[in-house]
């Protein structure tokens, strides 16, 4: 059965070709289970001020979190109350509330311009908790990088140029979302309620620098169907335990279409672990192109023996059709939110 690698970034940058070499066989072996993990240079000081100024905001009162909502952001930007993201394969909203933030561009940017609701402008809760907006700027930023520098390596794997990836990535509509999971013990009615069910996530890479305590698991094993963000058949989840001071990387559905498969989608869940009662935090940042960049399977992925597997389509396009999957389109809700309206702790309708 696949595992997940623990793999070191610097010695690809760093190291001989030897070094470089060994580098990319080990994320290409683990990236057959969608996951790897890496040491990072992040900066644990940033963390820590990070998730101690989010860990204020969220424990603020629901009528003070909702003052940063941001309708018509279809949860690209502010906050995301509880019961409303769902996973696209399943009718039962998380138990999870979020704070979303990027980049804005200059009005006159050609991408804002064609994308509007894709670069608006950003909604953090500065007025809450003053000087936040600077330090998740920072944070956004960092995670990038490390994401871009990443990207190299499985471009090299792909047999591709090592900055194949760079122009897509500049001016993409990342996306950094800070995740707060409550105690079970206060799901609606007491009954047990998955913090998040069973997914893939849309964009190329994820990165997971931090969580508060366990519950990402992992789907390996399992085989792969062939419509894109399909759930996949079989399996054994398996708990995420990456070394410590790690980040953990996941693939998205989109490096699944533009690797022909090669690299599958990396699916996940995560669930309360009952040896660690309480609430979990996390922030995640989701690895987007450019909304114009079109989706096609690389030419190095397509052979006789592995056809091309998918058509072409624009990186926006696919993301529209996945926001609405997961329930966050508030004009039009792919399911009714009446639960989530009438729960006292502050889910957004």
């Amino acid at each position: 059965m696949a595992r997940i690698l623990d793999v070191d970034l610097l010695s690809f940058e760093r190291g001989d070709r030897a070094a470089r070499s060994a580098v990319v066989d080990g994320v290409m072996e683990s990236l057959r289970t969608g996951f790897v993990y890496t040491s990072h240079d992040i900066g644990e000081d940033l963390l820590d001020t990070a998730y101690g100024m989010l860990a204020e905001f969220f424990s603020m009162d629901p009528a003070t979190k909702s003052r940063f909502v941001a309708p018509g952001t279809h949860g690209q930007t502010g906050y995301t109350g509880l019961l409303v993201e769902t996973a696209a394969v399943s009718d039962t909203p998380d138990w999870k509330e979020m704070l979303n933030w990027g980049r804005s561009l200059p009005e006159g940017h050609p991408l804002r311009r064609r994308y509007p609701h894709r670069y608006g402008e950003q909604v953090l809760p500065e007025e809450a908790v003053p000087g936040i907006t600077e330090v998740l700027d920072e944070f956004h930023d960092r995670t990038l990088e490390l994401q871009e520098r990443f990207l190299r390596i499985i471009a090299t794997g792909l047999g591709a140029h090592e900055h194949f990836f760079d122009d897509m990535l500049t001016d993409g509509t990342t996306l950094t979302r800070a995740i707060r999971y409550p105690p079970m013990d206060q799901a609606p009615g007491g009954a047990p309620h998955v913090w998040a069910g069973a997914h893939g996530d849309i964009n190329l890479t994820t990165a997971l620098p931090r969580a508060t305590s366990r519950g990402l698991q992992v789907l390996v094993g399992a085989e792969q169907t062939r419509g894109t963000g399909s759930a996949p058949v079989g399996g054994e989840w398996v708990d995420a335990a990456p070394p410590s001071d790690h980040v953990i990387i996941n693939t998205g559905i989109m490096l699944e279409r533009l690797t022909n498969a090669v690299i599958p989608t990396g699916w996940h869940r995560v669930v309360a672990d009952p040896d660690q009662p309480g609430e979990r935090y996390s922030v995640v940042q989701f690895c987007h192109p450019t909304p114009w960049t079109i989706l096609s399977p690389m030419a190095s992925t397509i052979s006789a023996e592995s056809p091309q597997r998918f058509a072409g389509i624009e990186a926006g396009d696919l993301l529209d059709q996945v926001i609405y999957d997961i329930n966050l389109v508030e004009d039009s809700p792919r399911i009714g939110r009446d639960a989530a309206a009438e729960d006292p702790r502050g889910a957004t309708p």
